[in-house]
């Protein structure tokens, strides 16, 4: 493994498509919203298309890191915490295709098929590394939900999008149970061993993902009584919300980087699935799910535009550690 030339700056690292799945996501719960409190479709367009903007100039840039960082490009594949990003890869494709369907459902489903095939590839071959041994304790990091969790929950909420329910709950079925069996594995290194070095803390956002973008997906197959599972996973969402939130002091001893867009897909998905509950049930009522669905969107907002204004100064100053930062 070539530590040195990881060390060193190069284009595009492959877990900058956390900004495209983090704005894509966005653009999802504005879906959502729109059809649920009547707000302007033009700003859900707007975020939609800025998702879609950045997934398109990643794929170029990450395209071009191939034919002239090629050296860069492997040696990021052989690193046991960055390799897993190269899953958001799929993860942001599968959500562009979703997003692409209402304007041009032949292009949409070429990318989903090409997604979904490169999940199942990419998500193999990465976590089939990790059943072969060798991975030390001190790198075991929610970087590993990426390649099986994540790919499988997106891959089951796209199958759905296209009328695959079927296969959707194939892919759902395979990400809730290595969600349980890796959370545990993450969870007994985090109480067990040393503390995260700050520099990998902001991976701790992606702890919030899995219940909630599962229980987006578990909404979007349509079962009858969707309620009972997706009320729970929500719950287990907001105790991870509320843990990330008492952490972020110590996990901000990193500063800020573009890493902590591992927050972003958590954060949009938390309030896609509380406006899709709320939704489901009586729109009018009074439940506790229509009183915080407004709430955690007003949220996601904050946090993904304080992303993206991090993230622009961070391009300003291109001298600041933050954009070479690879995780």
């Amino acid at each position: 493994m070539n530590l040195q030339a990881l060390s060193k700056p190069s284009p595009i690292p492959v877990s900058f498509f956390s900004i495209a799945v983090g704005l894509l996501a966005l653009g999802t719960a504005w879906r959502v919203a729109v059809g649920l409190w009547a707000l302007p479709a033009w700003l859900a367009s707007v975020v939609t298309a800025a998702g879609v903007v950045a997934w398109l100039v990643l794929l170029a840039l990450y395209a071009l890191k191939w034919m002239f960082h090629r050296a860069a490009a492997r040696a990021e594949l052989q690193h046991p915490v960055q390799s897993s990003f190269l899953a958001l890869v799929p993860v942001s494709s599968l959500l562009a295709a979703v997003a692409l369907q209402p304007v041009a459902r032949p292009l949409a489903f070429a990318v989903f098929i090409v997604a979904m095939v490169a999940s199942i590839a990419i998500g193999a071959w990465l976590y089939g590394r990790v059943w072969q041994g060798g991975l030390t304790p001190e790198l075991v990091t929610p970087a590993l939900y990426l390649p099986v969790v994540a790919q499988n929950f997106v891959a089951a909420l796209a199958s759905a999008s296209f009328g695959w329910p079927q296969v959707g709950l194939w892919f759902f079925g395979a990400g809730l149970l290595a969600w349980l069996a890796i959370e545990s594995t993450i969870l007994n290194r985090l109480g067990t061993r040393g503390a995260l070095p700050p520099a990998l803390r902001p991976l701790l956002g992606v702890q919030l993902a899995p219940p909630v973008v599962g229980g987006v997906a578990w909404m979007a197959l349509g079962h009858e009584s969707p309620d009972l599972v997706g009320q729970a996973l929500l719950g287990y969402g907001l105790y991870q919300a509320l843990l990330l939130a008492r952490l972020l002091p110590w996990i901000r001893a990193q500063g800020f980087a573009v890493s902590y867009w591992g927050f972003s897909f958590g954060v949009a998905a938390l309030p896609t699935l509380a406006m899709r509950l709320a939704a489901h049930g009586n729109p009018g009522g009074n439940s506790a799910v229509q009183w915080l669905a407004p709430i955690a969107f007003a949220l996601a907002n904050l946090i993904v535009l304080a992303l993206v204004v991090g993230t622009l100064r961070l391009l300003i100053h291109p001298t600041h550690p933050g954009v070479s930062q690879p995780v």
